[in-house]
């Protein structure tokens, strides 16, 4: 295990792995507070596989997630965490998938299900997921949950679990409501308090007030100013999200909105092409956004302040991660003066003002992805992977390898991006040529 966990570049402990871990090792409760991207999957994973019996075929941890995005993320980081252990089993239970094939893997007992709240407890109540052998219970990003309705699913779940159990409550943000889960499912947990600042060092914070109806044409401006290979904007409501995508789109910004009225599929699509680097700029709700796992993402853009100072900062903290520099840019009225304030007690400093007319903006700018992505009709159930792609596209054609980025496949579909420059090239080759003998489907999504 620790020769693995060196090989996965894991070289100093965060401070909340250095308080938590000990206490998970000795099978303690922990009630812990951490901002985002602090390395708590990495904390409980350890946890959880440290005391896993993997010759016992049963149930024996259960990790409930808000959304889709971090269940899969969480699934991802446990089994690379898991290597150094053979036939660990680890499943995902997560609701706009099929039941079917979720119902043949509960069937080979998985050690560790990682799931949704909603699509746990249907299997749950079906008596397809077995949790009397369960040792460990998991509750991330607890405050997210809550936030989503899931307060009685949670509490369902947990009373059909064994009484004799390690229940870890990880939570960005302490509201009462997480003090009483806690009081009510803990027995005497360590409390782990994590600083909940970003370090302003790592981020650059600055505060742009505007006058009504400013708002968009604004954030066309600090685009056009900063140029951002890749933001996320923050919206409070998830009609705004669309309208202000379609603006963008029309004003030639390649914008993606991400909100709960998207159905899964369109919503995987957003977030492959965002992380794969062909879409520019994610706009998204604070529900909507929660769990993403995106790397150097270079700007974080407050639309709307968020009337809560501690969201505020748990957005502002998805840029300047790993030691890169980040941005935050928010936009205000006078009107929102209070939110502003609240933001500058809650940091305890103030924050930077800047004029904007000092913003420098073009004519007729356009900020363009580098990558373009290509949707591949097979997956994982035609047994395709990514090295049967990255040959398709490289195997006797004059297509530099290094002109291919990131693979996503998933059940039925695969996504590759190129670069821009030979995307007509690789959909021709892809299109006319066949991965692992068969032909398949493929177009370029916009």
């Amino acid at each position: 295990m620790l020769a693995n966990i060196q090989s996965l570049d894991y070289q100093v402990m965060t401070p909340i792995q250095a308080q938590s871990l000990p206490a998970i090792l000795k099978g303690r409760d922990l009630l812990a507070q951490a901002k985002t991207g602090s390395g708590k999957t990495a904390a409980f994973a350890i946890g959880i596989l440290h005391k896993l019996a993997v010759k016992t075929y049963r149930t024996q941890a259960l990790v409930l997630c808000p959304t889709r995005e971090l269940a899969d993320q969480v699934s991802k980081e446990l089994r690379l965490l898991a290597r150094a252990m053979p036939n660990t089993n680890i499943l995902t239970l997560c609701g706009g998938k099929p039941m079917g094939p979720q119902l043949a893997s509960l069937e080979r007992n998985p050690h560790i299900v990682v799931g949704t709240p909603g699509r746990v407890l249907k299997h749950l109540g079906k008596g397809t997921l077995k949790p009397d052998a369960l040792n460990m219970l998991v509750l991330d990003e607890a405050d997210r949950m809550l936030d989503m309705g899931f307060h009685d699913d949670i509490m369902r779940i947990i009373e059909m679990t064994p009484r004799q159990r390690q229940t870890l409550l990880f939570s960005a943000t302490y509201p009462d409501e997480i003090k009483e889960i806690s009081h009510a499912i803990q027995i005497d947990p360590v409390d782990v308090r994590v600083e909940s600042l970003h370090d302003n060092k790592q981020i650059e914070q600055i505060f742009y007030e505007i006058q009504k109806g400013e708002r968009t044409r604004t954030l066309v401006a600090l685009l056009q100013h900063y140029r951002p290979e890749s933001s996320v904007v923050f919206c409070n409501r998830k009609q705004q999200c669309q309208e202000l995508a379609d603006e963008l789109w029309q004003q030639g910004f390649h914008a993606q909105a991400l909100h709960g009225d998207l159905e899964q599929r369109e919503r995987d699509q957003v977030l492959v092409q965002f992380s794969n680097k062909s879409s520019s700029i994610l706009i998204a709700t604070d529900v909507a956004a929660r769990g993403l796992d995106i790397k150097d993402l270079q700007a974080v853009i407050n639309f709307e302040l968020s009337p809560d100072p501690d969201i505020h900062i748990h957005r502002i903290g998805r840029t300047g991660r790993a030691g890169n520099a980040g941005l935050a840019l928010s936009l205000f009225m006078a009107s929102e003066a209070k939110k502003v304030t609240a933001i500058e007690d809650f940091q305890n400093s103030p924050v930077r003002m800047d004029q904007t007319s000092t913003l420098k903006t073009r004519e007729n700018f356009r900020l363009s992805p580098p990558m373009v992505t290509l949707c591949i009709s097979g997956g994982r159930k035609d047994k395709v992977r990514a090295g049967d792609i990255l040959g398709a596209l490289t195997a006797n054609t004059d297509l530099p390898g290094k002109q291919i980025g990131k693979i996503d496949i998933s059940d039925y579909h695969a996504h590759v991006a190129v670069e821009r420059p030979v995307a007509k090239q690789a959909l021709k080759i892809l299109a006319e040529g066949k991965i692992k003998g068969r032909r398949f489907r493929v177009r370029k999504l916009r």
